[in-house]
């Protein structure tokens, strides 16, 4: 079996989610957007899809990325011999990391079909369902909305929930306000008003997604350590590891994270031999599903828990083939105030990530990657009708 094309599939999409030069994104009216998704065909007619039912998170390919990069290195090899192209991708210069993640998942969407069997199954699976945590959207008011919003998540069945807080944003003015300062002290008022909305048997997490200084880094973890939060995630921008260190040794609330750093497997065993984290964190970004198995067993070796960012099939895969003392939640959000679920894809036949009342996600076991497409839908929406 030989690959013999790769391409794009670009469709509309209407969504609510909108980016901003801040880097976090926005909630608001509709608007239309493109999204695509990596094909790869064979020899054998087969197909297989990067599409992991997350839209707009996951790296997407350029066009010029395809035929420049992709196609040069993966046409006529066996779509089957993953591990060696995995390195020929990680190794090669102009690969970005999040484009290797991208055609790794497909290729292992590809491997999934033509062996009747999902990806978990095709790398031991080890559970059916896990445990799902609400993620909330960042600068979703003052404590109360989050309170409220907290106890909503809790009655849906969730049994943790992580505080997006004030991210490059004023509370007091409700305005942007990027770069410094940060707003630690307004941050720990909200966890500490959902501790007291939830009480103590819902487990809690802060992510400020890297907008505090050590100083602050450190105050806050004692601060939400008093509060029972679980962990600490993503604290200070990623670039460095020595203030990281630090705060793993002031702190005994455990440190989550690097979220974004890049370098896969590679750096976060870097960052674990240095403790400079308590508890890993990676996606299939960084990698792709080879790559985050490699993480993931990193981790194990080492006797640490790891927390797959985000949703998506792909990670869903990675879950679904990994023991609970491991990785022990699946990310449901971003949630805002009126939303405890995350909607379907119209592009989808049916959700990757359903929630039972216990608060518990079913792991696709699907062929490939398990996503069900709706083609119907991507045909009538093509960029090119």
């Amino acid at each position: 079996m030989k690959i013999v094309d790769v391409d794009l599939v670009s469709f509309k999409v209407k969504s609510n989610m909108s980016s901003t030069k801040w880097g976090y994104s926005e909630f608001g009216p509709e608007i239309e957007k493109v999204q695509s998704f990596t094909r790869i065909r064979t020899d054998d007619g087969l197909e297989g899809y990067s599409e992991q039912g997350f839209p707009f998170y996951f790296y997407t390919p350029s066009q010029d990325e395809i035929e420049d990069l992709v196609k040069p290195l993966l046409l006529g090899e066996d779509p089957l011999d993953r591990e060696r192209l995995w390195h020929l991708m990680s190794r090669h210069n102009r690969f970005p990391e999040g484009l290797v993640g991208n055609i790794d998942c497909t290729l292992w969407d590809l491997a999934g079909k033509f062996a009747g069997m999902s990806v978990s199954r095709m790398l031991g699976r080890a559970r059916g369902a896990i445990k799902a945590y609400a993620s909330t959207a960042p600068n979703l008011g003052d404590p109360d909305d989050y309170a409220a919003h907290a106890v909503k998540c809790k009655e849906a069945g969730y049994t943790a929930y992580k505080v997006h807080a004030n991210i490059f944003w004023n509370p007091h003015t409700r305005q942007p306000a990027p770069g410094r300062p940060a707003f630690p002290k307004e941050d720990v008022e909200i966890c500490a008003a959902v501790r007291e909305a939830v009480g103590n048997d819902m487990v809690l997490m802060l992510d400020p997604w890297g907008v505090y200084n050590l100083e602050e880094s450190i105050w806050v973890g004692k601060e939400i350590e008093q509060l029972g939060y679980y962990f600490l995630e993503h604290p200070m921008h990623e670039r460095l590891v020595e203030p990281y260190r630090k705060l793993c040794r002031e702190l005994t609330i455990p440190v989550c994270g690097p979220e974004l750093a890049p370098g896969g497997p590679f750096v976060r065993a870097e960052w674990a031999l240095q403790h400079a984290t308590d508890i890993g964190r990676t996606d299939v970004n960084f990698g792709g599903i080879t790559g985050v198995k490699k993480t993931v067993d990193m981790y194990e070796s080492l006797g640490m828990k790891c927390e797959i960012h985000v949703g998506g099939s792909g990670n869903a895969q990675i879950l679904a083939a990994t023991i609970e003392d491991t990785c022990e939640y699946y990310e449901r959000g971003l949630l805002t105030l009126d939303m405890v679920h995350t909607s379907t894809a119209p592009y989808l036949r049916e959700a990757v990530d359903p929630m039972d009342e216990q608060g518990y996600v079913s792991l696709p076991d699907g062929l490939g990657l398990g996503v069900e497409l709706d083609w119907d839908y991507i045909t009538s929406h093509s960029v090119d009708d």
